[in-house]
Parts: structure tokens; C-alpha cells; sequence
């Protein structure tokens, strides 16, 4: 996403007692999703694997979490103003859902490479929907346009502190429903979810490794963190579609927590992207998206090798049907 506006609000980064804050907030608004074991992971690994399912929540993904508590935290003529955000749909999803909820009207701005289904079910949610460009860079300037001339409060996808521990709610639990926790594998974007989840695990259990896993097309915080800032990538279509976008050149919190929190980074093909989600019907038994099958993906191509007790956040369903039906039956995508 580009820079934004200069006078856009300088936010401190979120600590682990903001994400204890959140978890208290959010409870009640959204699904204390299960953790449940894969034997067929944990029989290829040689080490207990557990399969995080986000995509139980009632938007399909974690994007819910954030967006509730970044919603509850606003007040009462912020949210009387209308909500504005920027998303490759997931995030607007959310976003639309937790607004209905709260009976506060929300606009979401995405481009033209984000998925039908995606944006229909935003629309299904009642939010007014602009399609712009062929980028989040295109959808984030149409966000900064309609803060300047309508007043609308922007909630932003990732780079907020509400946003932030909202999704670190999931790191919480993590340490609390699995005993002996080594590893866990986390899909990696923008930072939010990754650099959210490493905060409360890492504050709670220093020992624990967390490992981000994004695709090799326009992975934008791989790339980040790579050159040591927030860079610019041309963003390509992929499986992954929700992993799309930029970081932003004036990113202030996900990109020095994934710096200094994450231990690795994973970048996998379109083919493993695939085969991540094949495996998730055929063996799972659960329909998931390229974003959230990642982190199987990762153990699958053995790009991640397990040494203790694991678990994979698996973080959304919300792929289209002939899409996911082409790669279940084994045909190009």
C-alpha cells in the first residue's frame, strides 16, 4: 500500500497487555476457533502437528478478530462517521460483518485483481463496495480520498494497533490449548496476523520459533525484510490472493515486528500453494484458500522441518468454488 498522508496518526506499537485487552473485548463477537490434531501432518513431521482453524470464524478468516476490537476501541463519533478500508477482501469481510453488527455504515475499497466471491460477499454484508485500479496502492489512495472528503474513520488492514492485537488474540491461545508448543506456522502479508501472533507468543514463551509463510509472487514483507524497509513489489496475481499487497513505505508497526519477532521466513510456489490446498480437502476433510494453506504447504514441500509440537494457523476458507474444485481434481488452477 503507499505512504500514507503525512498527518496520519503516528500509532504506538501494541504490547502483550493490548492483546490481553483485546481477547477480553472480542469475546463474545467471535469463535475461540479449535485446534485440532492432523495425524497425517504429524505422521510426515515426526512431530505432533495441529491445524489451527480461523477458518471457522462466521467471515471464514482471522480478519474478524482484528476488526471487531478495532471497532469496539473506536468512539462513539468515530463510528457514527462511517468505517473506510482498504482489502484484498478478507479484511473487508471482517470489516463489513463487525459494521452490521454495530449497526455503523462501512465502505470498502478493493482492486480489480481481488476475487468475485470476495467482493460479492462483502456487498452481502451491506457495505458500499468501490473497485479501483488493478492494486491495494489504487484501493488505499481511493481509502485516503474518502477520509479527506467525507470524514469516514479508516480502519486499516493491518499496519494498526487494534488491528495488531486483535489478530495476536490467536498467539494467546495457541500457548494456552497446546502443551510443549515448539513452532507454529503463520501466513505472512502485511504483518498483521504474523507480527500480531509472534508479539503475545514471543512475550509469553521466548522459546517458541515463529515462522512466516507467504508466496514467492509479490510477497511484499518477505521482500521488506529482506532489503531491511518497507519496499515497493509489483503485485502479482496467486493462489494466495489474500497474501497480496504492499507492507507501505511508511509502515509503523508490522514491519519492526516481523523484524524482530519472526525467525524465519518461508516462500513457497504456486504448485505448493496447490498442493497445501488439495491436501487441506483431501485429507483434512476442510475447504481452505491459498493464503491460509500456507503453512501446510510448508511442511508438505518440507521447507519447515518440525522439532517439537506444532501448530499451523490455518487462516481462511474463502477461495472461489471452480477454483478450489479445479485444484482438489488435480487440474491447472
Amino acid at each position: 500500500m503507499p505512504q500514507p498522508a503525512t498527518d496520519a496518526p503516528r500509532y504506538a506499537a501494541p504490547g502483550l497487555a493490548d492483546v490481553e485487552a483485546a481477547a477480553a473485548r472480542i469475546a463474545g463477537h467471535v469463535v475461540r476457533t479449535p485446534l485440532l490434531a492432523s495425524p497425517a501432518l504429524t505422521e510426515l513431521c515426526g512431530q505432533p502437528v495441529h491445524l489451527k482453524l480461523e477458518t471457522r470464524q462466521p467471515v471464514g478468516a482471522f480478519k474478524l478478530r482484528g476488526a471487531v476490537n478495532a471497532l469496539l476501541a473506536l468512539d462513539e463519533d468515530a463510528r457514527k462517521r462511517g468505517l473506510v478500508t482498504a482489502s484484498t477482501g478478507n479484511h473487508g469481510r471482517a470489516l463489513a460483518y463487525a459494521a452490521r453488527e454495530a449497526g455503523v455504515p462501512a465502505t470498502v475499497c478493493m482492486s480489480a485483481l481481488v476475487p468475485a466471491n470476495k467482493v460479492e460477499a462483502v456487498r452481502a454484508l451491506g457495505a458500499e463496495v468501490r473497485i479501483v485500479g488493478r492494486s491495494q496502492d489504487d484501493a488505499q489512495a481511493e481509502v485516503e480520498r474518502l477520509v479527506a472528503e467525507r470524514g469516514l474513520t479508516a480502519i486499516p488492514p493491518f499496519d494498526h494497533p487494534d488491528v495488531v492485537a486483535g489478530q495476536g488474540t490467536i498467539g494467546l491461545e495457541l500457548v494456552d490449548d497446546l502443551p510443549g508448543l515448539a513452532l507454529i506456522l503463520v501466513p505472512l502479508s502485511g504483518g498483521g496476523l504474523a507480527g500480531g501472533v509472534a508479539l503475545a507468543v514471543k512475550a509469553r514463551r521466548s522459546d517458541v520459533r515463529v515462522v512466516g509463510v507467504s508466496m514467492e509472487h509479490g510477497a511484499a514483507m518477505a521482500a521488506s525484510l529482506k532489503a531491511g524497509r518497507p519496499v515497493d513489489v509489483v503485485e502479482e496475481e496467486t493462489l494466495a490472493d489474500s497474501l497480496g499487497g504492499g507492507i507501505g513505505l511508511a509502515n509503523r508497526i508490522t514491519f519492526p515486528l516481523c523484524r524482530d519477532l519472526l525467525d524465519e521466513v518461508v516462500l513457497l510456489s504456486e504448485d505448493e500453494i496447490a498442493a497445501g490446498i488439495a491436501h487441506a480437502a483431501n485429507v483434512e476433510g476442510e475447504v481452505v484458500e491459498g493464503a491460509g494453506a500456507v503453512g501446510i504447504a510448508a511442511l508438505l514441500a518440507g521447507k519447515v522441518r518440525p522439532s517439537g509440537p506444532t501448530a499451523v494457523i490455518v487462516s481462511g476458507r474463502n477461495i472461489d468454488d471452480a477454483v478450489h474444485r479445479r485444484i482438489v481434481n488435480g487440474e491447472v488452477a
